[in-house]
């Protein structure tokens, strides 16, 4: 019975770190065992120019832990006012590397998003010039569509579109949860990659509903049926270099959970590495592990795998902390309702 597992140190190709004591608190919770993390950028104000980025990539550099060897990878957030010179000379000079296009109202701080994407059309054909990779948040927020239906409506009438019209735009789909998106990945070419969260592994969106209302189990996009987190297990589980992790941990404080209209978002950066060892070995396939956390993403993003390594090692249940305190106030941490064997060794 395998006891030890050793993994090329994994990346994070989606993950939120917020700003201020939010960030001074998370930081070292995804630092602590990834190399490398793909930022949101979808603060307030928005990340929106070169300058931007540079600044927060300061500011996530002095919230690390002193020693740390973390790396952000900076994105900018499309907006219908984004300079395509700018962005060029921001991914040209490795300041960023990639770029994040929110629809406008689909999920947390995406107000400055995208409405009309032919607005947009020019900084998409210049990163298709440059081979600046495309972040997508995939879903509509028209109001006659189901949220249940957004993302794969968002295929046909946004994405699909968008790559006919772009030629040579590399785009990841971010956060898929659904059989529609893992199909459409697997089909799209090596010009396409998709992220698949650690959360979206574990629930459905029972867990959200049945038997009341679970806000800590409340994301974006938001959990579906059982047949949809299936899909994302094989999917994950495949080997496919198309697709790799993206956590989108996402922290918010208790407070702001559970308001009447709470915010979205699940904070996993703590325990991710034990709950995907736990689910990679309940599907029969701990040796894919690595390739989804640790070799797929830097192979899309045409980075080098890390020389680093992690080592996972399997006991009796690992006790993680119910959520970590912030100046901002209770963070939860994401409860996978079951028993973790794995943890990573110091």
């Amino acid at each position: 019975m395998t006891d030890t597992l050793t993994l090329r140190t994994p990346d994070d190709w989606h993950l939120h770190l917020r700003d201020g004591a939010m960030l001074r608190a998370v930081a070292p919770e995804t630092a602590r065992h990834f190399a490398r993390a793909i930022i949101m950028p979808n603060l307030v104000p928005p990340v929106v120019t070169a300058a931007d980025a540079a600044a927060y990539r300061d500011r996530i550099m002095a919230a690390l832990p002193e020693g740390s060897q973390f790396t952000p990878l900076m994105t900018l957030y499309l907006t219908e006012e984004t300079d395509p010179e700018d962005l060029a000379r921001a991914y040209a000079s490795g300041l960023i590397t990639a770029v994040k296009l929110y629809p406008a109202g689909a999920t947390t701080n995406s107000a400055s998003g995208v409405a009309n994407f032919d607005k947009v059309r020019p900084v998409l054909e210049k990163m298709a010039e440059i081979g600046c990779p495309l972040c997508v948040h995939g879903e509509v927020v028209d109001s006659d569509i189901d949220i249940f239906d957004r993302e794969a409506v968002f295929i046909e009438r946004v994405l699909d579109p968008i790559r006919r019209a772009t030629p040579g735009l590399r785009v990841v789909m971010e956060h898929i949860t659904t059989m529609q998106g893992v199909e459409y990945a697997a089909e799209g070419g090596p010009e396409l990659g998709a992220t698949i969260t650690t959360h979206h592994l574990v629930i459905n969106r029972n867990h959200i509903l049945a038997g009341g209302i679970k806000p800590h189990y409340y994301c974006l996009p938001v959990a579906k049926r059982e047949e949809h987190r299936l899909a994302l297990r094989r999917a994950a589980a495949s080997g496919d270099p198309t697709f790799f992790l993206g956590t989108d941990s996402a922290p918010h404080t208790d407070a702001n959970k559970l308001l009447p209209c709470g915010c979205a978002g699940c904070f996993t950066a703590t325990n991710t590495m034990s709950i995907l060892a736990e689910v990679f070995e309940q599907d029969g396939a701990l040796d894919r592990l690595e390739s989804f956390t640790s070799l797929n993403g830097p192979k899309f993003y045409g980075l080098p795998a890390n020389e680093s390594t992690i080592t996972l090692t399997k006991g009796d249940p690992v006790a993680y902390p119910d959520h970590i305190d912030t100046g901002d106030g209770t963070v939860t941490v994401f409860d996978p309702m079951m028993p973790l064997h794995w943890q990573v060794a110091d």
